[in-house]
């Protein structure tokens, strides 16, 4: 083995962010020549509140090997396909952000440039008769992908609803039967070489020390490594995104159980509800510039679709990233990096990323820089269109019966969003940069839903007939809907292959 690799990395902080990174690392790396080493602490609560995740999840646990119905029994999951959003662009609203594509490319032309001609000509309904994941989705339907060639069922895509911490644990039992080695303890110090600043370990509380060759901090929003040692500073977008607080609750089971997240806007903020198989999850996410702590608990407890079975826990954070997520030889993973609100259920996905990020240019134990400033560039690039997707929903409203709303309507916004919304309105232009999380489809959902409409369409769209077009567009949603009945419902698909035991005798 070359001296100079990488031979121990600590893991400074467990809960998702700590065990997904530990579950990645023992699996690619392994641990016969990388000792992997997890510190946390029992006396050290977790955040937790991230039960929603988006498509790339699924890749994930693909990747590692886990058998998907094995975890979401686990973890009390069931299926996630999109979100749907009520209230955002006007009250009264409610449009989906359905996973997965809207119709199909026809002759080499984006699908909605042929669906707004015939719609602003009365020849077609609205957008989500040609998504097969919103139909599903508001028939309480799920199916996974299947071997059904030239259908929609051959392209299914979906996330998951999961107990955060319950996918922790389940992650630490499958980390640690890989080698990966807990330490149980609290961080009493962190050790730094005094010339190069790198750090050289850890010192516990109860005086043992951990020296290691590269550090990972998951210690959420306290980074204790990224921060309050390498003093690497945050790039605040509470402009942007004005919400710094939150609450939440889990409530009683619903049913039916939905294949989709809600997200409900209200005067003070909004509220999430998020479908379990023991507990329904909820959450209100606000502004205390706004709103006070007490109004948001109200609105919450209000607005719960079963009874609450707990008192609802608060959250402080503040929008942004920080100015390097890798900083030495320390890598800031989940809540230590940043953190978007939970609008679009990134964070857990943004886990993921830095992870297979930081293994895609995985590092020598010294004289990393050039792969240390790509992949600092790479994530900023991620980030960044993330926060302008998040901002665009505040953005795009008509609400004006709250001071937060028509604080977001008027607000000035980066000049990339402002890019893609002209963009958008001249001519239905939707244009995919290089490495964006959210593509063409998704930015669509929100433009459409929230009534940013545009001027016209692709001139190549004329060249179809009008009969043509009708047809090819009526034989589209046929297919569509054909495939949405052919699921069983959501309840009974979980039941056959992922329900809790207990909660199903």
């Amino acid at each position: 083995m070359d001296n100079n690799n990488i031979r121990h990395i600590v893991i400074v902080g467990g809960g998702t962010s700590g065990w997904m990174s530990a579950a990645a690392l023992s699996r690619i790396i392994g641990t016969r020549d990388c000792k992997i080493t997890l510190v946390e602490s029992d006396q050290i609560g977790t955040v937790g509140v991230g039960e929603a995740t988006i498509p790339p999840i699924v890749e994930f646990n693909n990747l590692l090997g886990i058998n998907a119905d094995e975890m979401l029994r686990a973890t009390q999951g069931t299926f996630k396909l999109g979100i749907e959003f009520i209230n955002w662009g006007r009250i009264g609203d409610s449009y989906m952000h359905p996973f997965g594509v809207f119709g199909r490319t026809i002759m080499n032309v984006s699908f909605w440039h042929y669906w707004k001609k015939a719609y602003d000509l009365g020849l077609s309904p609205s957008l989500d008769a040609y998504s097969l994941n919103w139909l599903a989705a508001k028939q309480n339907r799920f199916l996974r992908s299947g071997n059904v060639p030239n259908s929609p069922l051959s392209k299914v895509p979906h996330a998951y609803h999961f107990d955060a911490s319950l996918y922790a644990r389940f992650l630490r039992k499958f980390s640690t039967n890989l080698g990966v080695n807990r330490v149980e303890g609290l961080v009493k110090q962190v050790i730094q070489n005094p010339e190069s600043g790198f750090i050289t370990g850890i010192k516990l509380q109860d005086g043992k020390f951990i020296d290691g060759d590269f550090f990972l901090d998951c210690t959420g929003f306290r980074g204790l490594l990224i921060e309050k040692c390498l003093q690497t500073g945050y790039e605040d977008w509470t402009h942007y995104l004005p919400c710094n607080s939150a609450q939440a609750v889990p409530s009683k089971a619903i049913s039916p159980k939905r294949p989709y997240t809600k997200s409900i806007a209200h005067p003070i903020g909004w509220q999430w509800q998020i479908p379990l198989q023991h507990r329904t999850g909820n959450g209100i996410v606000y502004s205390t510039e706004f709103a006070s702590d007490e109004q948001a608990q109200q609105a919450l407890l209000a607005n719960l679709p079963s009874t609450a079975l707990a008192e609802p826990r608060p959250l402080r954070f503040v929008t942004g990233k920080r100015k390097k997520s890798w900083n030495k030889n320390c890598l800031a993973v989940g809540l230590s990096s940043g953190f978007m609100e939970p609008l679009e259920s990134t964070s857990i996905h943004l886990i993921q990323s830095t992870i297979m990020r930081f293994l895609s240019l995985f590092p020598r134990r010294t004289n990393f820089d050039t792969e240390m400033d790509r992949f600092n560039k790479s994530a900023d690039l991620e980030l960044y269109t993330v926060r302008d997707f998040l901002i665009l929903h505040y953005k795009a409203t008509e609400r004006d019966d709250s001071e937060l709303w028509n604080y977001c309507r008027n607000m000035a916004i980066p000049d990339s969003l402002q890019e893609k919304l002209e963009l958008y309105q001249s001519g239905s232009w939707i244009e995919r940069d290089n490495k964006e999380l959210f593509g063409v489809d998704s930015w669509l959902s929100v433009f459409n839903g929230q009534h940013i409409r545009a001027e016209s369409y692709s001139p190549l769209v004329d060249s179809l007939p009008k009969d043509k077009l009708e047809s090819i567009l009526r034989e589209t949603r046929e297919v569509i809907a054909q495939c949405a009945a052919a699921m069983p419902p959501h309840e009974d698909f979980i039941r056959k292959h992922c329900a809790d035991p207990i909660l199903h005798q």
